[in-house]
C-alpha cells in the first residue's frame, strides 16, 4: 500500500510541476482522487462478500476452492489457501441452503488465538485453517507439529505452529519468525 501511495504522490508532484497554472483547489481535488485510487487497490478479496450472498458468487470470483470441509451445522467451509509460500487462506462459510455466512482471511492472530489447548484436535485445526504448510514429528517431545505461514500486523512474516500429542489433541502453540524471509539466512549465489 505504501508503494501505491508513494507512486500516487510522485505522480501528483510531477503533474503539479508541469501545470503551475492549475488552481490550488483543483490540485487538492486531484490529490484526494489519487489517494482514493491508491486506497481502492487495498480492498481484499474476502471483503467483497456479504452474509446472504449465494455461494456461487464467491466461487465465481475466487475460483473453485482447493479445500472443502463439512461444518457441524450442515454447512461447508470452502478454502482458498496461498500456501506453501503465501501467508493467507481465504475461508468462506456456507450454510446448508448455499448462502454465505461469512468470508474471511483465517491465517491471522485473532483466528489462531481461538484454538483451545486440551480441547481442539487435528480435525479442528484442519477445518479452521486448512492444510498446514509443513508437518513434523518430534519424538523426544512425542508431539506432531503443524505449521502455517502468516503475516503479523501486515508487517512481520511469521510461522504459527500447533503441537499435538499422540492422541491428536492440541497441547501447545508457538509463533516464530519465518526464516524464509530472514535476510541473514538467505543464500546468495
Amino acid at each position: 500500500m505504501l508503494n501505491r501511495l508513494t507512486a500516487a504522490s510522485a505522480a501528483l508532484a510531477s503533474l503539479s510541476a508541469r501545470l503551475p497554472t492549475v488552481p490550488r483547489s483543483m490540485r487538492r481535488l486531484l490529490a484526494a482522487c489519487a489517494g482514493a485510487l491508491a486506497l481502492a487497490g487495498c480492498v481484499q478479496p474476502w471483503d467483497r462478500f456479504h452474509a446472504g450472498d449465494d455461494a456461487s458468487a464467491v466461487i465465481a470470483r475466487l475460483g473453485q476452492p482447493r479445500e472443502v470441509y463439512n461444518l457441524p451445522d450442515g454447512g461447508k467451509r470452502l478454502m482458498w489457501p496461498s500456501q506453501p509460500l503465501g501467508e493467507t487462506t481465504v475461508a468462506a462459510d456456507i450454510d446448508a441452503s448455499g448462502k454465505v455466512v461469512g468470508v474471511r482471511q483465517v491465517l491471522q492472530p485473532s483466528e489462531f488465538y481461538r484454538a483451545q489447548i486440551g480441547t481442539w484436535t487435528r480435525t479442528d485445526v484442519l477445518v479452521n485453517f486448512g492444510r498446514p504448510v509443513e508437518t513434523s514429528y518430534f519424538p523426544l517431545m512425542k508431539k506432531q507439529v503443524w505449521t502455517y505461514r502468516y503475516m503479523e500486523d501486515d508487517v512481520w512474516y511469521m510461522l504459527y505452529s500447533f503441537y499435538f500429542d499422540d492422541d491428536g489433541v492440541l497441547r501447545m502453540t508457538q509463533k516464530t519468525p519465518d526464516p524464509l524471509h530472514d535476510p541473514d539466512r538467505r543464500v546468495s549465489f
